[in-house]
């Protein structure tokens, strides 16, 4: 079995993790560049955390801006084998109001200018993302939602745009027409590079405002964002602590397969892998590295 180390990446109104008690931090060199912030490793109850800022302290880095492939790989490194990602969002359901945690089980990416993945020429890669998220992980979340009491909706789509801009009234009113739950702009392409780094991985989407499609809101500006943003900070460090109470010691194998995603996703034969794409591979091919 593997020792579970549980990463945290906090979003907008997340930038550190009270209750932790932080042993060290580490800047972390990667082949992908650096990550937003130096990691913070510690202790909460009996878990080992490693906690991330995304947009780093100050928040200094837009959503498109982020080095997401760094700060994947870091956590990696880090020993994280399940790691919960906090995000502010944009509610399209008028029962998911500012104030709501949605523990989402699909995502739709509409982003366009971040590199997406690991892999590429030299080296390709296809796994799964049919169901995106860990669901051992997102079931604890819902029993820590319901024993600190936070209210929260399990399941939802989230939609993440490429921003930095908010969302037009007609595009607003297109997701809404879809069926979406959430919208945000950070989630992908986390989920996607946690996926291909073996990486079990769960959002917990923050409600802070209607997008701009409510007739009887207003439209979402920063103000308002940074306001709810900062009040739900209190109950995600609540909904945290009381996860990490508990956690198990040992890393839960995933029913869907997060921890085992290269398995069979890789189509470059052995021969013809590109040995300076695969050097930068140390870390999300470890897994497979070791079994050689």
């Amino acid at each position: 079995m593997t020792k579970a180390v549980v990463g945290i990446i906090g979003g907008s109104g997340v930038y550190d993790l009270p209750g932790l008690e932080i042993t060290r931090e580490e800047r972390i060199t990667t082949p992908w560049g650096e990550p937003s912030d130096a990691l913070r490793f510690g202790r909460m109850g009996a878990t080992d955390v490693v906690f991330l800022p995304r947009h780093g302290r100050g928040h200094v880095f837009s959503p498109s801006g982020i080095n997401y492939r760094a700060n994947i790989d870091a956590m990696k490194r880090a020993g994280v084998t399940d790691l919960v990602s906090v995000s502010a969002c944009g509610s399209f359901k008028p029962e998911l109001s500012p104030g709501t945690f949605v523990f989402v089980d699909q995502y739709v990416d509409r982003t366009v200018g971040r590199a997406s993945s690991f892999f590429g020429n030299g080296c390709v890669a296809h796994v799964s993302m049919a169901h995106p998220v860990a669901p051992k992980l997102v079931a604890r979340l819902v029993a820590a939602a319901q024993a600190a009491d936070i209210r929260h909706r399990k399941g939802g789509t989230y939609v993440c745009m490429e921003g930095p801009q908010f969302s037009s009234y007609a595009e607003s009113i297109a997701y809404k027409a879809q069926d979406f739950d959430v919208i945000g702009m950070t989630a992908m392409p986390e989920a996607k590079l946690a996926r291909e780094a073996e990486i079990s991985y769960a959002t917990v989407a923050m409600v802070t405002d209607y997008d701009c499609w409510h007739p009887e809101h207003d439209d979402v500006d920063v103000a308002s964002v940074i306001k709810v943003a900062h009040e739900n900070a209190g109950a995600a460090a609540r909904l945290l602590a009381r996860l990490l109470a508990d956690f198990p010691a040992e890393h839960e194998p995933c029913p869907v397969r997060s921890d085992c995603a290269l398995d069979g996703a890789i189509m470059t034969q052995p021969s013809m892998r590109d040995p300076q794409l695969l050097a930068k591979l140390d870390a999300v091919m470890s897994r497979l590295n070791k079994g050689q």
